[in-house]
């Protein structure tokens, strides 16, 4: 079961998503990102963070550590501005915290240039996206840190943040468990993942008492929003009934053609080329923040 903890000390805002989660100090002494159950995403999107995080745990990928996070209002008094402060205000009880990595980098597309990725494991990456149908994790929102594991000389990948996950829940859409998404621009898709052996591996176990144990995880309070069930139970049974669906049909869906640096390359260009021309005149000198990336870190250096 996931851990229950208090925050103690609210250290600060991140306001780089939609969801406005926060950095504590919990009385374990650890430190938490935590995603507040009344932020905009609501609380389908911190049932997706459990379900598809503890499973990426239980197949061995890394992800941090979820919890349980109490949360008072109080320890917050002093956040400056008002709309966080009313965020925290109707977060107050039990929220979701993810265990902070202190220094982890975003692997971003400049850091993904001279970042080793194994084949297998990205294959794993992407085969667990394409099963939770986590539509989230692209070239250019990767969701991935880079971060040191301890004892080791090299940093690894870190999956975080799956609240845009199981997307068949916003509708229960339950019709076509096999149906295939678009995965082309997955932000491992140029490592060349192994998405065959991933399948052969993995796929075998998903199994029932697997995901029954995960779903026992999701507080009764975050599934009494669907109305179309009796129950929480029945909620779960729902995930647990697709997901096993869709893992038996995993050969309809299984993706498998990505572009390569290259072609993404040209893709990138050709955009920004577009959004060139639809600038006016004077518009043309200001440069194209979003289509040409900052310069980046000679991470080579310290990735070695």
């Amino acid at each position: 079961m996931l851990r229950d903890v208090t925050a103690v000390r609210y250290v600060t805002p991140l306001r780089s998503g939609g969801s406005v989660p926060a950095v504590v100090e919990a009385d374990d002494l650890g430190t938490y990102v935590v995603k507040f159950t009344a932020s905009a995403q609501g609380h389908k999107a911190l049932v997706a963070e459990v379900i598809v995080g503890e499973l990426a745990r239980a197949l061995g990928l890394r992800f941090p550590e979820l919890v349980l996070v109490h949360f008072d209002p109080a320890i917050a008094a002093d956040e400056p501005h008002q709309e966080v402060r009313e965020l925290h205000g109707a977060s107050a009880g039990v929220n979701l915290g993810m265990d902070h990595l202190p220094g982890a980098a975003d692997l971003t597309p400049e850091i993904a240039r001279v970042f080793p990725v194994d084949p297998l494991e990205a294959g794993r990456i992407v085969w667990l996206d394409a099963l939770t149908v986590n539509v989230d994790r692209t070239v250019h929102s990767s969701n991935l840190m880079v971060w040191p594991t301890f004892g080791t000389a090299a940093p690894h990948l870190w999956l975080i943040d799956h609240g845009a996950a199981l997307v068949f829940h916003h509708r229960w859409d339950t019709t076509a468990p096999g149906k295939k998404y678009d995965f082309r621009h997955h932000a491992l898709g140029h490592y060349g993942p192994d998405v065959r052996a991933a399948d052969a591996e993995l796929a075998p176990r998903v199994t029932g008492e697997l995901l029954r144990g995960i779903v026992a995880e999701v507080p009764d309070a975050w599934l009494a929003e669907d109305a179309g069930f009796a129950t929480p139970d029945d909620v779960r049974a729902a995930y647990v009934d697709y997901l096993l669906a869709r893992v038996r049909l995993s050969a309809h869906w299984l993706p498998t053609d990505f572009p390569s640096r290259e072609q993404l390359a040209a893709e990138e260009a050709l955009r920004a080329a577009r959004s060139q021309a639809g600038r006016p005149a004077w518009l043309k000198q200001v440069p194209d923040l979003h289509g040409k990336p900052a310069a980046a870190q000679d991470w080579s250096v310290h990735l070695g």
